[in-house]
């Protein structure tokens, strides 16, 4: 006697000989063949397509697959959930005492390329943009959001440090604050490090690094990212305390602080990138840094400020060398509210911009190239999200 059984792996229907699948889908086919001796054993006829899977012999009846089988067909285990592994790293038990890790190839990479373009652009013959160009852009943005003040704003304590991208006197409030503001909306980010303060106190870092995980993650849940937010913020209070033996980062306030001692340091946290360091530079510590967020980043693509085939990190060590320091706070606050509330140069370039006309007067570039421009640089930010997020590059 032989029988047939597919095990469909999106929806768990059963697609028997004879019979309809309840949906057209792709299954893995396990072939039910008694001997002689009426024992069952199961044969994997594609067992390439089980490995791809990840569908490797012990670990396959842990996948969370409801299988079903004819009354005559052997018995199958019970489902079991899958259970992810954990990272030797991360603590996913109700203490979150996580311990600092060892220099990983990521952490090692993010140094790497600071140093390699602490002085020197990654673009060395790329000119653009120059000073007067920066400063072209900068009276064009103040003109046309008159209501965004140019001068430096000092940091306050009364901030909501996720709302103000850091601009808080406290170093690691200021980090925390950031990085609640990673891909997301500054209202979600705003309310989330709201509700973070709420449950736990403002600056009470000690109850932070020991809640359970799943307190950080429920007061966080309405920033978005809530899960890998919450082991980001926890992992880097442990790594502080164990580097420094408390909760403080507050000696890179000091004057006598370099900038690039401040970014080597803050990057080399886990979950903290150039734009995450650059915004507590900028706005915390009142130091001269052009952070280059997804606005930004859009928006020098437009302008033809960075080459085609830079990424948003290498955006960042380009324009942070190109970008006159009299004009880093100003023009990153003016670039991120043009960004958010333009609708002219985004969205294919339906409608009005002023950045659309100085493209047009000063450059003579065509209506229809803007559009193309405008298009390739949407896209290109996409990509860019779609990366960082997937393989969970620090920003």
């Amino acid at each position: 006697m032989r029988r047939r059984v597919s095990y469909n792996l999106h929806d768990c229907s059963i697609d028997q000989r004879g019979k309809k699948a309840a949906k057209p889908l792709v299954g893995i086919q396990l072939q039910d063949r008694r001997d002689a001796d009426s024992r069952p054993r199961f044969i994997f006829p594609l067992a390439h397509s089980i490995f791809k899977f990840g569908l490797a012999s012990s670990n396959f009846f842990r996948l969370p697959l409801a299988l079903h089988t004819a009354p005559d067909a052997p018995e199958m285990p019970p489902r079991v959930k899958r259970l992810r592994p954990s990272s030797p790293n991360l603590k996913l038990s109700g203490s979150s005492s996580i311990p600092p890790s060892p220099d990983s190839p990521h952490k090692s990479k993010k140094l790497k390329l600071l140093d390699s373009y602490a002085a020197d652009s990654p673009f060395p013959d790329f000119p653009h943009p120059t000073p007067d160009e920066a400063a072209e852009v900068h009276a064009i943005l103040s003109k046309h959001h008159p209501h965004r003040s140019s001068e430096r704003k000092d940091p306050s304590a009364n901030n909501n440090s996720a709302q103000t991208c850091g601009g808080v006197p406290n170093v690691i409030d200021s980090l925390i604050g950031t990085i609640l503001s990673q891909n997301t909306s500054s209202r979600n980010s705003t309310a989330a490090k709201k509700n973070l303060d709420d449950a736990f106190g403002r600056n009470n870092f000690v109850r932070i690094a020991s809640a359970p995980r799943s307190e950080v993650v429920a007061a966080l849940r309405t920033g978005g990212m809530a899960n890998k937010k919450a082991a980001t913020i926890q992992k880097l209070l442990a790594s502080i305390k164990d580097r420094h033996g408390d909760y403080t980062l507050q000696h890179l306030a000091a004057k006598q602080v370099t900038d690039d001692e401040i970014m080597k340091e803050l990057v080399s946290y886990d979950g903290v990138g150039p734009k995450t360091a650059s915004c507590v530079l900028l706005f915390c510590l009142g130091r001269d840094s052009f952070a280059v967020d997804t606005h930004v980043y859009r928006l020098s693509k437009l302008l033809g400020w960075v080459p085609q085939k830079a990424d948003r990190v290498l955006a960042q060590a380009h324009l942070d060398l190109r970008i006159p320091d009299e004009l880093k706070y100003s023009l990153h606050v003016l670039m991120v509210s043009h960004g958010r509330q333009c609708s002219g140069c985004k969205n294919q370039g339906k409608g009005g911009c002023p950045l659309k006309a100085y493209l047009k007067e000063r450059r003579g570039i065509k209506e229809e190239e803007l559009i193309r421009k405008i298009g390739d640089a949407e896209q290109e930010v996409k990509e860019e999200f779609s990366e960082t997020t997937m393989h969970g590059q620090d920003v």
